[in-house]
């Protein structure tokens, strides 16, 4: 059973969202909030599985409700899931930043969403790598002072650096395995050692700091 926090300050689609939620097998909704402060609490009350977070709230928006929710979490952190209206959104590469694991629009159909919480309850991506990547090259140069200096790579292994390179260049595991003639399952472990030594919540997390390093440039190549 997945427990969702559904969290949208517009009532009909709030009551839309957990009405889905509650008809379909093996979701449980584990609250609903109007706004980005009552979402920090009853996270840190229900402890839910995932977080359906509107992205563009007043008050506490929902990039800074991620934040608090994952600095706050007990435990296993929920997986934040945020909701936005339109894919290049610059609130949601601030979300992405902060930890969300990925974002949906709000147009997606009750199977993509059903699955994308499923996806992402999973720990699995949540879209093709290459998504994340658009959106991250076009807002990556625009993150503002307040947020610190971006950490150092320098506490990773060679190996690490390449995979984290690939990931951000919008390739899959699968397709970073072909490339440098490992397994899978090696990908996965450099991956998860270099969001462990970087302090990163989520895959979108690690390609955002691939590119706010320098790592990976705006316009280079795609693999």
């Amino acid at each position: 059973m997945t427990r969702v926090l559904v969290v949208d300050d517009q009532f009909l689609i709030r009551a839309g969202l957990v009405g889905l939620l509650e008809a379909a097998p093996g979701f449980e909704v584990a609250g609903e909030a109007g706004d980005g402060a009552e979402a920090v609490r009853l996270a840190a009350e229900t402890r839910p599985d995932v977080v359906l977070m509107d992205i563009r709230m007043p008050g506490v928006n929902g990039i800074e409700a991620t934040e608090r929710i994952l600095a706050r979490a007990e435990g296993p952190a929920p997986r934040i899931l945020v909701l936005t209206t339109f894919d290049l959104d610059e609130y949601v590469y601030g979300a992405l930043r902060a930890g969300a694991s990925g974002f949906l629009l709000k147009d997606s159909g009750p199977e993509r969403l059903l699955a994308a919480v499923t996806a992402v309850a999973g720990g699995d991506a949540l879209f093709a790598p290459s998504v994340t990547r658009r959106l991250v090259e076009a807002f990556a140069h625009r993150h503002g002072p307040e947020t610190g200096p971006p950490p150092d790579l320098d506490v990773l292994t060679s190996r690490e650096v390449e995979v984290l390179k690939l990931t951000a260049r919008g390739l899959s595991n699968l397709e970073i395995a072909d490339r440098l003639y490992i397994s899978e399952a090696t990908v996965k472990t450099h991956l998860n050692r270099t969001m462990t030594k970087l302090d990163l919540g989520s895959r979108a997390q690690a390609v955002v700091v691939a590119y706010e390093t320098g790592l990976v440039t705006p316009g280079g190549p795609a693999s």
